[in-house]
C-alpha cells in the first residue's frame, strides 16, 4: 500500500490573512483564488522537465530560518532569481543580500511581512 506520495499543501497561520495574501499576490505573483490559496500544477508550463519537491527536517537549533523565528521555511520555484529579487527591492520588500549558486541552482531570500523566511529557488536548467 502506498503511504504518502507527495506534498498537498502548505498552510501558514497569519495575524492578518488578508494583508499577508495580497504581499504574496503582489509581490511573489501567487495567483490567490477566491478560496484563499493557490493550487500549483508542476511542469505545467514544460511537461518535459523534471519536477521535485523537497521535504526536509532542520536541527532546531539551525540558523538556516534566520533572521526569521518561525519553525518552518517554504521554498518556492522561481524564473529569473535575480530579477524578481531586484524587484523585490524596488517594492521595498525586505530582501536577505546573500545569494548561493551551486549544482542545485541558485538561491535567495526575503522575509514577508509578518517575519517568515521565504527561500527562492531557481532551479538548474531542464529542471
Amino acid at each position: 500500500m502506498k503511504r504518502v506520495t507527495g506534498i498537498g499543501g502548505i498552510f501558514i497561520k497569519a495575524r492578518d490573512p488578508d494583508a499577508l495574501r495580497a504581499w504574496y499576490r503582489d509581490h511573489l505573483g501567487l495567483d490567490v483564488s477566491e478560496w484563499g490559496g493557490v493550487a500549483f500544477r508542476w511542469n505545467a508550463d514544460n511537461p518535459a522537465a523534471v519536477g521535485t519537491t523537497i521535504w526536509s527536517l532542520f536541527k532546531q537549533d539551525s540558523d538556516y530560518f534566520a533572521p526569521s523565528t518561525a519553525p518552518f521555511m517554504i521554498n518556492y520555484r522561481v524564473a529569473d532569481l535575480h530579477a524578481l529579487l531586484a524587484a523585490l527591492r524596488e517594492e521595498g520588500c525586505n530582501v536577505v543580500e546573500k545569494v548561493d549558486e551551486s549544482e542545485y541552482g541558485k538561491f535567495g531570500w526575503v522575509l514577508d511581512p509578518e517575519g517568515n523566511k521565504i527561500e527562492l529557488w531557481q532551479p538548474p536548467e531542464g529542471q
